[in-house]
């Protein structure tokens, strides 16, 4: 009696080990099967890459990142006095200069924009043009490029009123290639060729024409913050004279639909002519101002279906 129980019990486990093997064989080719589906379907259409910065600026210069279609950017941009200048100024925070522009989305891959900055008391407009986009699937496209042109207006008193001083003069004129990497969910990449004509300079002896070399980056710290850096090299046979690079560090700080980003840099100027080819601090001198930029997006005209 004993030998026929314990022989069903054999017969029974071995019923239920053979149910669960072919169970597990049976989910096993469907999880193959949904996987194959998957990979069929991203080769079979182009999936672009978003977000590869947190928002148009990484610090003073662009990102690869344009606000959407039909939406108005509104960004203020503050920057303090140096640090060095001690207790008296209150380490820079009695004095400050100020951006106040507008970015308008025409399309997902063009972007205009306006602004109007109280250093040099300068007007500037650009607009940006997505080349290429970031990209995998059908398509596979390993970077986003985008072509910014800007023009910008100074109306401060000419510093040499003794001169022949033209309207022109007041003109600059600065193009830029964004060549944008986004790595990971965390690391982004980019790095900025940068062409500067300024159609006035100070010296005989001094270039109308600059060229510059920016590279910045991104590395997110929790889901919200992330750590920028940015730099730009002047190439020194066009450095203006007395000029130094830009280098500039921050964090960028989202919260609902705004975006706080919060940074130290030696360039005072927030429009591309001014920190590319005319920043005069030096890290190392305790040349550092503390600034901020704040930017605020309104959906002004909604997208067709």
């Amino acid at each position: 009696m004993l030998f026929k129980h314990i022989a069903l019990l054999i017969l029974t486990i071995s019923a239920t080990a053979g149910e669960l093997k072919a169970q597990d064989t049976l989910e096993n080719d469907l999880f193959a099967q949904l996987q194959r589906e998957m990979e069929n379907e991203v080769r079979n259409r182009t999936i672009y890459t978003i977000a590869t910065f947190k928002t148009t600026r990484l610090i003073n210069g662009h990102t690869v990142e344009n606000v959407g279609q039909g939406v108005l950017d509104a960004k203020i941009s503050h920057r303090f006095g140096k640090i060095n200048a001690g207790v008296k100024e209150l380490f820079g925070l009695d004095n400050a200069t100020i951006r106040l522009g507008f970015d308008y989305g025409i399309t997902s891959d063009i972007m205009i924009g306006v602004g109007r900055s109280s250093f040099g008391k300068t007007y500037d407009a650009f607009f940006k043009l997505k080349i290429l986009k970031q990209s995998r699937g059908k398509r596979k496209m390993p970077v986003t490029i985008c072509y910014i042109p800007t023009v910008a207006l100074t109306t401060a008193d000419f510093t040499d009123p003794t001169r022949d001083n033209l309207f022109s003069s007041r003109l600059f004129y600065t193009h830029q290639l964004l060549i944008g990497r986004k790595f990971s969910e965390s690391f982004s990449l980019e790095i900025m060729p940068t062409y500067i004509h300024h159609n006035l300079v100070r010296l005989e002896s001094e270039s109308n024409n600059q060229f510059a070399i920016g590279i910045g980056g991104r590395q997110k710290i929790t889901k919200r913050i992330s750590l920028n850096v940015e730099y730009y090299y002047q190439l020194p046979s066009t450095t203006l004279t007395g000029r130094t690079n830009s280098l500039s560090v921050g964090f960028d700080i989202e919260t609902g639909g705004h975006v706080f980003q919060l940074h130290f840099t030696n360039s005072q100027g927030m429009t591309e002519r001014n920190f590319i080819s005319e920043t005069t601090g030096e890290w190392g001198k305790g040349d550092i101002y503390f600034g901020f930029n704040i930017s605020r997006v309104f959906t002004v005209r909604k997208r067709g279906k």
